[in-house]
C-alpha cells in the first residue's frame, strides 16, 4: 500500500491551521475541478485534493494521520504498512464517511473500513473506541486500572493538539483478548448537545514470557530433562498466577501435548492450558556426566533414525 502525503497534496506545511487548510482546498478544488479543467490529470488531482481535505479538516482523523506521517518521515520508503499498535493511546469515534467518495486504498484501509477511528456523523449518541493492554494474569484476578487517553482537539489557531485524560477502568475476571469493555458516558458529546456517548475499550494482552492466549485457552512450551521425560513423575511449572503441579507420563515424547482442563482463563466454563513437551538435553561438562551418557548408550538399545532408515 502506498503512503499518501496529504499535506503535499494540498501544498501545505504540516503545521497549517484549519483556515489555511480550508483555503488551500477551495483554491485547488476550483483549479482542478473536472467541470472546469479539461486536462487529463485534472480528475485524478481533484480526487487527491478531496481525499486529503477529508482527513486534514477533521481533528480526530488528522491526529491519527499525523502519527503515521511522522513515522513515515523516519522510514526508508517502500510499501507502507501501519505499524502494530500505532493507534494505542488514542480514542476515535465510530462509523465512516458520509458521502461515498471513491478514494485510495490508503484512505479506505485507515478511515472507511470498520476501525477504531472511523467517524459516525449521524448517530444520535456517538461512541469512542480505544484499546487497552492488560497482562494475562489480570484476566485471572480482575482489578482496577487507570487508562490515559489522548483525544485530539482543535486549538484556537486551528492546529490539532492532544489532550490527555485519565479514566478509571475495572477489568472483569475472565476477560479475553478482543472483548470490549463499555464505559457508559465516557465517550464524546453527542451531536446537538445530547448526553455523552460510551467509551468502548478493546482488550489485548501484553506479550507474556511463557504463555500464549487463544480465547480462554493458554498455550506454553514445557521444557523437560531427558530423565523426566523417560521416567515421568510430578513436576511444577509456572502458571499465570502462582504455579501448577503437573504429572508427566512415563516415556513422554518431544512435542507431546498435555491438557490441563479448567486451568486456563476463568469463566463458565473455564479455558484449558495446553503444555507442549520440549525435551532439553543438559550440557555435559564433567567426566562423571559423560560416563553416565556412555553407559546409557551401551545399555539402552535405541536408534532415533530407525523410522527414516538410518
Amino acid at each position: 500500500m502506498e503512503f499518501k502525503d496529504y499535506y503535499q497534496a494540498l501544498e501545505l506545511q504540516k503545521d497549517a491551521g484549519s483556515e489555511e487548510i480550508k483555503r488551500a482546498y477551495r483554491g485547488l478544488a476550483r483549479q482542478f475541478h473536472p467541470d472546469i479543467n479539461a486536462s487529463p490529470e485534472a480528475e485524478t488531482r481533484f480526487r487527491e485534493i478531496t481525499e486529503a481535505y477529508e482527513v486534514l479538516k477533521d481533528p480526530e482523523r488528522r491526529a491519527a494521520y499525523d502519527r503515521l506521517w511522522n513515522q513515515q518521515q523516519q522510514s526508508s520508503g517502500g510499501a507502507f504498512t501501519p505499524p502494530p499498535g500505532w493507534q494505542q493511546g488514542f480514542s476515535f469515534t465510530s462509523g465512516g464517511t458520509d458521502r461515498g467518495e471513491v478514494f485510495s486504498d490508503f484512505f479506505e484501509t485507515l478511515f472507511r473500513r470498520p476501525s477504531p477511528f472511523a467517524k459516525a456523523r449521524h448517530e444520535r449518541s456517538t461512541s469512542q473506541h480505544a484499546r487497552i493492554r492488560i497482562d494475562i494474569p489480570d484476566a485471572y484476578t480482575g482489578g482496577s486500572r487507570v487508562l490515559t487517553l489522548q483525544t485530539p482537539v482543535a486549538a484556537e489557531d486551528g492546529t490539532v493538539q492532544l489532550k490527555s485524560r485519565d479514566i478509571p477502568v475495572y477489568i472483569p475476571k475472565g476477560i479475553v483478548e478482543g472483548q470490549h469493555i463499555r464505559l457508559p458516558g465516557q465517550g464524546p458529546q453527542s451531536p446537538g448537545g445530547g448526553p455523552p456517548g460510551d467509551l468502548l475499550l478493546e482488550v489485548f494482552f501484553a506479550p507474556h514470557p511463557v504463555y500464549r492466549a487463544d480465547g480462554k485457552d493458554l498455550y506454553l512450551d514445557l521444557p523437560l530433562a531427558p530423565w523426566e521425560a523417560v521416567l515421568g513423575g510430578k513436576i511444577r511449572m509456572p502458571a499465570p498466577v502462582g504455579s501448577l503441579a503437573v504429572k508427566v507420563p512415563p516415556n513422554a515424547r518431544n512435542g507431546q501435548i498435555l491438557r490441563l482442563r479448567g486451568k486456563g482463563l476463568p469463566g463458565s466454563p473455564s479455558g484449558d492450558i495446553y503444555a507442549t513437551f520440549k525435551i532439553v538435553n543438559p550440557k555435559v561438562t564433567t567426566d562423571t556426566a559423560r560416563r553416565l551418557f556412555e553407559q546409557m548408550a551401551r545399555e539402552i538399545p535405541f536408534n532415533p533414525r530407525a523410522s527414516i532408515g538410518g
